[in-house]
């Protein structure tokens, strides 16, 4: 049979729900698992004197987190439809353990690099199961469930910056890592007891498999297209949260690292729009609300810029940034499973990869900008990144010849 990019073993729909608690296990599941992409941000400042590093150097750590988590996406994530998912889960998640030990250890800061490189790459365990809860929904309510796991995810990724600052202001920033390691033992145990069975949807190689997630990105303009749009958003989230630990620990502010870490709990609040925007797209209004998330993302920077010396108005921004970047990325990942059912890991492995390609070049173009302009060369920049998707998303070529057949058609 020839290689091609559907898998030749198609899964059979799911005829039931699954059951509540394994939707709430996978939510709290991704959420600790991508918490570790961000226990660094609200540390910067204790890392840049520990290391005695400038700003932008040591924001090279959430950048390199980022890059390995999109390493991770490209090479790692597309096994999820290869290998049985319990299993696969379970390898990353050692891996995941032992680099974070590494982490919390670290003599050095190129040794913390490379550890938290590897962490990055190997806690896309949270993009091997919103796949899988995918798969375990019906149809008329995948939506839903993807939001609500989804949901978890992004709980984690706020709830991750509160965690670390406690966590550092009463001991140091080596335990935040420590009390992660421990945290993924658990995690494992529980996965691997709580999990059932996945069967592979596909028998392709690991070389074929690659090139058929290759081929889906050429085979799928919404792929490429809802990926760029979700990288934009996540470069500006990213800005905003590498830097706004800067803003808070120096005039007039002058926060601790615990101070910091609760102002990042208030963020935490968007992520209940996730399972709203989940019965979004199973309303059909996929496309109208990411318009509206992008325009609010760029709205939310404005206010940022404009009340930067306001702690209100920097909080009500954050929110605002973490509704709109939540809400795209549920509405763009609902989009992009529609397109085939056999290869929703690869699918998935190329739109989060991309996103997170963006969040890396944001959170190193975010101290880049805030070394040269401070604060308000960020928010100009993360307001400019939504505008552009708004942009693209108003003039997609498909959108244009949707236009124009409604106006040729209008007199029929």
């Amino acid at each position: 049979m020839p290689d091609t990019v559907d898998s030749p073993r198609r899964r059979e729909p799911s005829t039931s729900a699954p059951p509540s608690w394994l939707v709430l296990l996978l939510a709290v599941a991704c959420g600790l698992t991508v918490a570790n992409l961000y226990y660094a941000q609200p540390l910067l400042a204790a890392l840049r004197d520990t290391f005695h590093l400038g700003t932008d150097a040591v924001g090279g750590l959430v950048t390199t987190t980022q890059l390995g988590y999109a390493v991770g996406m490209l090479f790692l994530v597309p096994l999820g439809d290869r290998v049985e998912n319990r299993r696969l889960v379970t390898v990353l998640l050692t891996v995941t353990t032992a680099a974070l030990v590494v982490a919390g250890t670290a003599p050095t800061f190129p040794v913390l690099l490379v550890a938290a490189l590897v962490s990055g790459a190997t806690s896309v365990v949270a993009q091997i199961l919103i796949p899988f809860a995918a798969d375990l929904a019906q149809d008329a309510t995948r939506g839903r469930v993807v939001g609500q796991v989804v949901s978890g995810l992004l709980a984690g990724v706020l709830l991750s910056r509160t965690l670390g600052g406690l966590l550092a202001n009463v001991t140091s920033w080596r335990v935040v890592y420590l009390v992660s390691a421990a945290l993924m033992v658990v995690l494992l145990g529980t996965l691997w007891t709580a999990l059932p069975r996945r069967s592979p949807s596909t028998r392709l190689g690991y070389g074929r498999l690659l090139r058929s997630t290759a081929r889906l990105v050429c085979a799928h303009p919404t792929l490429r297209r809802r990926a760029l749009y979700q990288a934009a958003m996540f470069g500006a989230f990213s800005a905003f949260w590498t830097t706004i630990a800067f803003v808070l620990t120096g005039p007039p502010f002058h926060y601790s690292q615990l101070g910091v870490g609760l102002f990042a709990l208030v963020g935490a609040g968007g992520a209940v729009v996730a399972p709203l925007a989940g019965r979004w797209a199973d309303r059909g209004l996929t496309r109208p609300m990411t318009g509206v998330a992008f325009a609010v993302a760029a709205l939310a920077f404005t206010l940022a810029g404009l009340g930067r010396h306001d702690v209100v108005a920097l909080a009500v921004a954050a929110v605002l940034v973490d509704m709109a970047v939540q809400a795209a990325f549920v509405l763009g990942q609902h989009t992009i499973y529609q397109l085939d059912s056999t290869a929703r890991a690869r699918l998935n492995s190329v739109y989060i990869a991309t996103f997170f390609l963006g969040g890396a070049i944001g959170s190193q173009a975010g101290s880049f900008a805030y070394r040269l302009g401070g604060w308000t060369a960020v928010t100009a920049f993360g307001a400019t990144l939504p505008v552009l998707a708004l942009l693209a998303l108003a003039f997609e070529p498909g959108r244009r010849r949707a236009v124009r057949r409604s106006a040729g058609g209008a007199t029929v």
